[in-house]
């Protein structure tokens, strides 16, 4: 494998081991070291490759932001109607590569650094203005009183956070199809709460 072709092989097996080892140790307990053995490469080369282990963290939370903006692009790909593309916004969050324990734990680790870190707060802050961005550009379409669709989006985001974190200190394995009927249904409530007495037709086309 070429030289390069092999450092972001290398990078890319530090970052799924990163997510792992927070998952297992907890990111305060959890050393390059730990995480280079995980991954099969030495803590000199991973110290190389990204410099600290808060490095580290604030790389593989730019992965896991990719991945999720990957996610979404490929659910928006399949919706033809603003109500579908909330409902893809809700199904890349809660996707089989999203919602599972080990990206949940991570997740949970950059929340508490945020407290601390000004590049992992920044960082959720980019992920908040996403979302909410997201979410409000097709509300607008769904809900018609001035300020409903910022309202409804921030609404849905936070719903969607805090299940995350539900799932985070809770027991037993994820249940996405629970979480996003939760979302769903919010959604709806906030779709019909807008709508005219004399509105006919399906309800929220999905």
């Amino acid at each position: 494998m070429p030289r390069i072709g092999m450092e972001g092989a290398r990078k890319r097996a530090l970052i799924s081991a990163t997510v792992e080892t927070i998952h297992e140790c907890g990111f305060c307990d959890a050393t390059v070291a730990d995480i280079a053995r995980r991954a099969g490469v030495s803590g000199g080369l991973a110290l190389h490759y990204f410099g600290s282990k808060k490095s580290l963290l604030t790389e593989t939370m730019r992965h896991l932001l990719a991945d999720l903006a990957r996610e979404l692009k490929e659910e928006r790909e399949k919706a033809h109607t603003p109500r579908q593309r909330i409902s893809a916004v809700i199904a890349a969050s809660f996707a089989p590569s999203q919602f599972r324990a080990p990206v949940i734990s991570a997740w949970l680790a950059f929340y508490l650094q945020a407290e601390t870190d000004p590049e992992t707060q920044r960082l959720l802050q980019v992920y908040h203005r996403w979302l909410i961005s997201n979410l409000t550009h097709e509300f607008r379409t769904c809900v018609h009183r001035r300020g409903s669709a910022k309202q409804a989006a921030e609404g849905t985001a936070a719903l969607i956070d805090g299940l995350w974190l539900q799932r985070a200190l809770a027991k037993g394995p994820a249940d996405a199809r629970t979480a996003m009927r939760l979302v769903e249904d919010y959604v709806e409530r906030q779709i019909e709460a807008e709508a005219p007495t004399t509105r006919g037709g399906p309800k929220g086309q999905r």
